[in-house]
């Protein structure tokens, strides 16, 4: 079962959205059409088949603007759903209704989609043993949220921030002077609970990383998939450590069945 992330890491991003779209006062156009005794039971539905992420942030959204709304789930985070499918009802004041709707579901919007897009590229290598694995590459603020949509969708977490683990790029092997040099820097830095990943764009890097010690994790970069499935299976047949390719999802067609490996998906 997907654990919800807690309202005290979700509330300020919510806050922040309301608060840019009531921009210098109230919503004028629901205040001045809409009396402050006003009514109202909304069901929420999906317009597209997909799978649900961030209805947690629809809540607060409502809640934010006025606590006595009463706010009920229909469908489970990382849930298949359906065209029409009831997904969330809410009722109480038509006013705090009408002004606190966007923003939740602009947040729901977003999530969802990344949540199915994340589905669709699992089933993509179902049968395997391969993961689809997120990157940094989140609009700032907003990582834990699009990480954890990711995780709706069947995807799992590369890292979260730069402090997780040590990833050696190009550009820091080349300022290192060599592979071996910056894996020794790295693991001479490094505490004996962070892990080392060194990225390769070729086979011939890759021969040379694994004449180094210290390495846990090997990431392709944008290998094309003539020599990745290559690397794959090579990689596969020799039982080496942990391997992570990063590609964009119409080229996992084009690889052989992958073995130990996580895909990096992330733009």
């Amino acid at each position: 079962m997907l654990a919800s992330l807690p309202d005290i890491m979700l509330e300020p991003l919510v806050r922040a959205g309301l608060l840019e779209d009531l921009g210098r006062g109230a919503d004028v156009t629901t205040n001045a059409l809409i009396g402050p005794d006003d009514k109202v039971r909304v069901v929420v539905r999906s317009r597209v088949a997909g799978v649900l992420a961030g209805l947690d942030l629809v809540r607060l959204s409502f809640h934010l603007i006025d606590p006595s709304l009463r706010f009920e789930r229909c469908a489970a985070e990382g849930a298949s759903i359906a065209p029409q499918d009831v997904v969330a009802v809410v009722e109480g004041s038509a006013r705090s209704v009408l002004t606190g709707e966007r923003v939740g579901l602009n947040f729901v919007s977003h999530l969802s989609g990344i949540a199915t897009a994340t589905a669709e590229i699992v089933r993509s290598v179902h049968g395997t043993k391969a993961q689809i694995c997120c990157t940094r590459k989140t609009l700032p603020g907003f990582r834990a949220i699009q990480k954890y949509a990711v995780r709706a969708g069947g995807g799992i977490s590369h890292r979260m921030g730069l402090d997780d683990a040590i990833l050696i790029k190009d550009n820091h092997i080349a300022l290192a002077g060599s592979i071996q040099n910056a894996v020794e820097r790295a693991r001479a830095y490094a505490g004996h609970m962070t892990k080392i990943e060194v990225e390769v764009d070729t086979p011939e890097q890759l021969q040379e990383l694994l004449s180094v010690n210290g390495v846990d994790a090997v990431l392709l970069d944008n290998m094309p998939p003539k020599p990745c499935g290559s690397v794959l299976l090579w990689y596969k047949a020799k039982c080496l450590p942990r391997l992570r390719a990063v590609l964009p999802p119409k080229r996992l067609r084009l690889l052989p069945k992958p073995g130990l490996i996580c895909f990096l998906w992330g733009g």
